[in-house]
């Protein structure tokens, strides 16, 4: 698809999508009759914010229930849990890997793609490697999906595209909407959509998951010990 890309004159498959989605949403504006008063200031944010909630209600359109089920059967059962992301799926991966923790159950999001890469080639059969990528074609997370599976882990992908190589490679796939509205260009829904989701899943995990209320119950006393230290007189 790269190849395909460049031959036809843009620098790769990011290329063409960054522009697709450009002129997509240019096109939804004029038919939208998105005029200059939402254009700047509060109207432009209120624009935004409609999009994003038009986008969230449809997001879940394209996910296949029975492998959202699998997927938490999975990552509720694996002893061992790394979450892979790079670009600007990072951010989600190190959230979703908070609230894991946060809720009794052990979690792994080294941000550097090396670390991830290294930690990947030693997760096992018993591990379990989420790799979060809206393209699914980001070659850093797909090089530590490669080195998961041959290790013999398993290899959960949430992504907006389901024909892509992060699908192709994985055990399980969680397809979700990114966002086609006149903002989609800048990305807008996509890092909002991303990260609702991950949080559906993982309060999905702890609901499946016995004593994770407790966990997090614990958790939550640690963390105000660790930001309220006791003075030392």
């Amino acid at each position: 698809m790269i190849r395909a890309c460049q031959n036809l004159g843009f620098k790769g498959f990011q290329h063409l999508r960054m522009l697709l989605l450009r002129d997509l949403g240019a096109a939804t504006s004029a038919d939208a009759g998105v005029g200059a008063h939402v254009a700047t200031g509060v109207g432009l944010m209120r624009s935004v914010f409609d999009e994003v909630a038009q986008d969230l209600g449809a997001a879940l359109a394209p996910l296949d229930e029975e492998a959202f089920d699998k997927a938490v059967r999975e990552l509720g059962s694996s002893r061992r849990l790394l979450i892979v992301a790079n670009g600007g799926s990072a951010p989600a991966a190190a959230a979703i890997a908070f609230r894991f923790v946060t809720n009794g159950r052990s979690a792994e999001a080294p941000a550097d793609a090396i670390v991830q890469q290294l930690t990947a080639r030693h997760l096992g059969k018993d591990g379990l490697c989420l790799a979060i990528s809206d393209s699914g074609m980001n070659a850093y997370t797909l090089q530590s999906v490669s080195a998961a599976k041959a290790s013999g882990a398993t290899v959960i992908a949430v992504t907006s595209y389901a024909r892509s190589a992060l699908v192709e490679q994985a055990d399980i796939a969680l397809v979700i909407g990114g966002g086609v509205g006149p903002w989609s260009g800048h990305g807008a829904s996509s890092p909002v959509v991303q990260l609702s989701f991950l949080v559906g899943l993982q309060i999905a995990v702890a609901e499946a998951t016995d004593g994770n209320l407790e966990a997090a119950e614990q958790t939550l006393e640690q963390v105000v010990a660790l930001l309220n230290p006791p003075s030392k007189g």
